[in-house]
Formats: structure tokens, sequence, C-alpha cells
């Protein structure tokens, strides 16, 4: 037996693992305890400082420490001139690189050094550039790096072009680098933007602004640069046409530009005395700085959202006092000023027969569905679309390039492919079923852009979207002047807040849906005719939307639940006094 290792049994080497354990937590939490003496009684000295980093360099995501060491180093800055506060913070950031080493995406590590390197007194950035390519060689997704990164390229002042080379290098070396992407597409708008459109004939100069920032831009990019773009996201997706990160970017290249900030449409009513304003974003009307002048007076108005849940919403409506612009006999100018955007909108209010007027952008002239394509960006485009077939023909069964061929059809002629994109749409959904209701809403979407840019070719008031499968409804604020809308034999379950927004809607046509709520039916006060046959209303408390407007005459239930409910004619009678034309 002698000169033979004695080999431990497992319950031996687990049993002095736990005191091993054991032995090192106690001396973790007496650290720990002494620290949080040391801050409650307020001591910022050198040990605390010590004991701090001993704790963190073992675990470097403890929130509390990381606030106590920089207490401590701000008190070390009232104590220690420039030099010494410079060789204290310059030895934080060695320190702080063995945490990072011991977890390279800590929260708390990372915010640390930011702090430190803005407090530096001579900060040395080539060096931190350096550390954060060391990093992003190692993880070019450690988001927490990226962050950083951006934070030291703007107190630096490194040139954009140095930063787009940098992520040239690595999409080069990986394709499937979702950060690089992203990055780059911030820095594109500043290098290469789009020359600016003249003002709208409603804006008023703008005040100087400070330059665009990468995390603040809202310019597109212009087209020379963007067709080189196609160009060199196309290479990715060819190489791996199954890697999500270029599709991604892809459909970046092919979005819309940010709607520009004003006031879409202004719309009286002499019956209402109600004026309604439309914006090309939501905003809080109450406090954005809305200005309603009549006949050259600043009216003292309530600005309200055309619903109670909303707090910001596209579409805010006023009441006029009583007798304001009632007589048809008086013409009135009405102005509504965005004091905080520096933009009007006129609107007249004629003689005569004149009960409404309106003054508004289209969605034509807003280019909200489709932009005006210059012949070489068609051409590109088009060129784009034959490259994504080939490859669909390829890779049938490849979700992201049938998506990128819809977006294209769209750029290029929406009303054209339609009905290409619905084909496309069908086979996405047996391709990829998870996401057949994101697909089908998308597809919605599509369907109610292209129906409304038809409704203003056609120069009507009717927007009629039955039989095609729509699921969800959008763009409900640019049907503020609709009076007849059709939703019918579709796949709808509800008619959201939104739809409140048609103010000056008199005829709801939604047979044939699965709607269940009518929470949008509020306060329009134009409706005069509902028509819900074959839905799934099932309780009265799902009609008391309807009470609120006040013209109802017609409601037809006929195949809804809600109609076997006993005494359902009589309390509807109660719930809804002006409807005389019930049917049930």
């Amino acid at each position: 037996m002698h000169g033979r290792v004695k080999v431990k049994s497992t319950a031996q080497q687990e049993e002095e693992k736990r005191k091993e354990r054991e032995k090192k937590l106690k001396i973790y939490v007496a650290a720990r305890d002494a620290c949080f003496s040391k801050r409650k009684e307020g001591i910022c000295d050198d040990e605390a400082l010590q004991i701090t980093q001993q704790l963190l360099s073992s675990n470097p995501d403890f929130a509390t420490l990381w606030n106590y060491r920089r207490e401590i180093l701000m008190h070390l800055e009232t104590v220690r001139d420039e030099d010494e506060v410079q060789k204290i913070y310059q030895a934080e950031l060695s320190f702080l690189e063995s945490c990072l080493k011991v977890n390279p995406k800590s929260y708390g590590s990372w915010h640390h050094r930011g702090w430190v390197s803005t407090r530096l007194p001579r900060p040395d950035w080539a060096r931190e550039l350096g550390l954060c390519d060391r990093c992003l060689s190692l993880d070019d997704r450690n988001f927490h790096c990226w962050d950083y990164r951006r934070m030291v390229v703007k107190m630096s002042g490194v040139p954009v072009d140095q930063e787009l080379a940098f992520t040239d290098r690595l999409i080069g070396s990986n394709f499937s680098n979702y950060s690089s992407w992203h990055y780059r597409s911030t820095l594109l708008p500043l290098l290469h933007p789009e020359s600016p459109e003249p003002h709208s004939p409603c804006r008023e100069p703008r005040r100087a602004s400070s330059p665009p920032s990468p995390q603040t831009h809202s310019h597109r990019v212009c087209e020379e640069q963007l067709l080189k773009e196609y160009e060199l996201v196309q290479n990715a997706f060819f190489t791996d046409p199954n890697d999500q990160s270029a599709w991604f970017y892809y459909r970046w290249l092919l979005g819309r530009a940010e709607r520009e900030e004003m006031i879409s449409c202004v719309y009286v009513s002499r019956d209402e005395e109600r004026v309604a304003v439309a914006f090309s974003r939501p905003v809080n009307a109450q406090s954005v700085g809305l200005l309603l002048v009549l006949d050259g007076q600043p009216q003292r108005v309530e600005w309200r959202s055309v619903h109670p849940r909303f707090k910001h919403s596209p579409v805010w409506i006023c009441d006029l006092p009583p007798g304001t612009i009632s007589d048809v006999t008086n013409e009135h100018n009405l102005t509504v000023h965005w004091t905080e955007k520096h933009t009007h909108r006129d609107c007249a209010l004629y003689t005569g027969d004149a009960h409404e007027s309106w003054c508004r952008d289209s969605a034509t002239d807003q280019e909200l569905f489709r932009s005006e394509l210059s012949v070489e960006k068609t051409s590109v485009l088009q060129s784009e679309l034959q490259s994504c077939n080939q490859l669909q023909e390829l890779e049938p069964l490849n979700k992201w390039c049938l998506l990128t061929i819809i977006l294209l059809m769209r750029a290029l002629d929406p009303l054209g492919y339609e009905k290409e994109t619905l084909a496309h749409f069908q086979t996405l959904k047996e391709v990829d079923s998870m996401r057949s209701a994101y697909y089908s809403d998308l597809c919605s979407k599509f369907m109610i852009e292209n129906t409304i840019l038809k409704m203003e070719y056609a120069e009507v008031r009717v927007f009629s979207i039955s039989d095609k499968n729509v699921t969800t409804l959008c763009h409900l604020d640019q049907l503020l002047l609709v009076t007849h809308i059709n939703l019918s034999s579709n796949q709808l379950q509800r008619l959201p807040p939104q739809f409140a927004m048609l103010q000056c809607l008199e005829v709801l046509e939604a047979d044939n849906n699965s709607i269940e709520n009518l929470e949008g039916v509020f306060h329009l006060p134009k409706l005069e005719e509902v028509h819900l046959k074959n839905n799934k209303i099932s309780t009265l408390a799902d009609l008391q939307p309807l009470a609120s407007c006040p013209k109802l005459k017609r409601l037809d239930l006929r195949g809804n639940p809600v109609t076997q409910t006993a005494n359902i004619e009589s309390e509807l009678t109660e719930l809804l006094p002006s409807v005389t034309d019930l049917q049930l």
C-alpha cells in the first residue's frame, strides 16, 4: 500500500469544495459589511477604495459598490492635485480592464469606465478606442462595448468616415454582424445626407440648430450612396441567404424616411361648430402650443383627443362657442398654428351651402406610402428585384428573400404589384407558419395603404376594403375626411380606439367579421348608420360606445350573440334612443 496515491472519493471532494466556498464567502461577506459600514459613516479613504476593488474584482456586477467607489473618487478629487487625480483615474481604468476580463458584458464595469473617462483631466481617447477594437474583435456583438465606443467617438471627435471604414472592416470579416450594420445605418445619413428639400409653404423658418449626431439624425441617405449600399448588402445575402442581419439592413435601406413634422389637415364643420386637426405624428395638443386664430382673432378653445385613451394622438378636436361659424351667410378664415414646430395651416369657410371645409396634404402629396423615384433608382431597384427573384428560385423557402421581394415591389409600384404581393404573402404564411399572424397584419397594412391611394386618386370620400382578409386597421388618421367606410367580410376582431379619428364618418359597414369590441366607435358626430351583421358582439356593454354617437339612426345586429339576450330590443331602445331602424 505504501507509495500509492490515495484517490479521494467524490463525497470527500465535494465536502472540501464546500468548505472552500464557505471560507471564501465569509471573507467576501466580511469585506462587504466593512464597505457598507464605511459608507454609512461617510468614510472615503484609500482603504475603502482597496476593499471595493477586492470585492469588484471577483464580482464586477455589484452596482452598490460601484456607486460607493465613485463617491470615494469624487472625494479624492477634492483633496488631491490634478496630477495625482490623473494617476488615480489611470489606475482605475487598468482595474476596470481586469473586471472586463472577468465579465466582458458587465453593465457596471462599462458604465463606470464611461464615468471615469469623462472625469480624467487628460483623457487618452485613442487608448479607449483601441480597447473597443480589441473587445469587438473578441465579440463583435458586445452591445456594451458598442455603446461605449459611440461615447468615445463623440467625445474625441473621431471623423464619421473613419467610423464608416471601421464598419466596412467588421462587415467584411463577418457579414452576420447586426451591430455593425446598425452602426452603419446611423453613420451614412451624416456622411452622405440627402439634399434638403425646400420648405413647405406653411412652414416658418427654423432657428439655427446644432449639427446632427448619429443618435438624433432624421436624414435620408443620398441616392448615389444608397445605390452603392444596395450592392454591398446584396453581396452579403447572396453569400448567406439565411443570415438575418443583412436582410434587416436591406429593409432599412428600403424604408421610408421619417415624416416631416407638420399639420397635415385642418377640417371645419359649421353644423357641429367643430375644428379637427390632423398631425403628421401623434402629439399632445395640450402641451405643444396649438393656437387657433379665427378671422384674425385668437380663440380660447379646449383641445381634446378623439378618445379618452389617448394623451398623444395624430388627431385633435375642439368646439367653438355656439354661433361662431354656424351662419352660412358669413365667410370665415381660420388658421391653426403649431408654435412648437413653427408651422401653421390655413382653412377658409365660404358662404352659401358650404357646411364644411378642409385643407390637407394627401397621402400621395406626403409620399407616405410611395416615394417618387428617379430613373436611376428605379432602374437599380428593378435590378435588385430581378436578383431577389433569381435568389428566390434557388431558395424558394427563404422567408427573408420573399419579404424583401414584397418590399421592393412596394417601393417600385405598390398598386401595380398588388396581385403578386398578395401571392407572396400567402407563400410566406406557409413557409413561416409561426409568424402567419404577423404576415397577415403586415399584408393588411399594405392593402389599407393601397386602398387609401386608390381613394385619393379617385378623389372620393368612400373607403372600401371589403373581402380582403384584413386582420387589423391602421393609418386611420388618413381617413379623417371619409364619410363612408366598408370593412365587410374581413377578419377584424375589434374597432380600436383609433377608429374615433373618423370624425366625418356617416356610414359604417362591417358585416361578416369577428368583431367583439366597438371601443373606437366613440363620439362620431355624423355617424348615422352602423351595419354589424354576423359578428361576435355578445353583451349590451359591447354596444355602449354607440350611445356616444348623437345622430345614429340605423343599426343592424343580425347574427350576433347579443340578439339572443332577453329583452334586448327594449334595452337597446333605452341605450340608443336615437335609433329608429333596428334590425335584430
